[in-house]
């Protein structure tokens, strides 16, 4: 079986201090380094759009889970912190912690709702030993 579905992006300029754009143009961007490794912080970053990717990723999978076990939830919620650090090789690593937000079911169900997502999700198989994630359920 072939793909469901493929996205393409393009990167241009500097890198870090270039220009994203996918071909669909729903995603077109100025990046920037963070103010933080030394860049301006005037533009978006690889890691903000990684986070973003994940917690949707994340967040969609949370809610499969869900009705595939015919559990109802509502007013979900799902952040994700991409964290860089720098590596023993004088390069860099990620690391990930997702905070998921279940109101209204027992903090044990939650856990093992959002435990069961991270076995679902395209982004928690793809980082799946390779960098460290955390998942934890959090009040809202």
């Amino acid at each position: 079986m072939g793909p469901l579905y493929t996205a393409e992006a393009l990167s241009t300029g500097a890198g870090r201090n270039g220009h994203v754009r996918t071909t669909s143009g729903t995603v077109d961007l100025d990046l920037a380094i963070p103010k933080e490794m030394g860049g301006s912080g005037n533009g978006a970053n690889p890691e903000e759009l990684f986070a973003a990717g994940y917690a949707a990723c994340f967040h969609s999978a949370l809610q499969l889970v869900a009705r595939e076990q015919k559990v109802t939830i509502s007013g979900t919620s799902v952040g994700s912190r991409v964290h860089i650090l720098p590596n023993d090789q004088g390069g860099f690593v990620l690391a990930v912690a997702l905070e998921v937000v279940i109101p209204e079911i027992p903090r044990d169900q939650a856990q093992a709702l959002a435990d069961a997502a991270h076995q679902v999700c395209p982004y928690s198989n793809a980082t799946r030993g390779n960098i460290e994630v955390t998942v934890n359920v959090v009040e809202d």
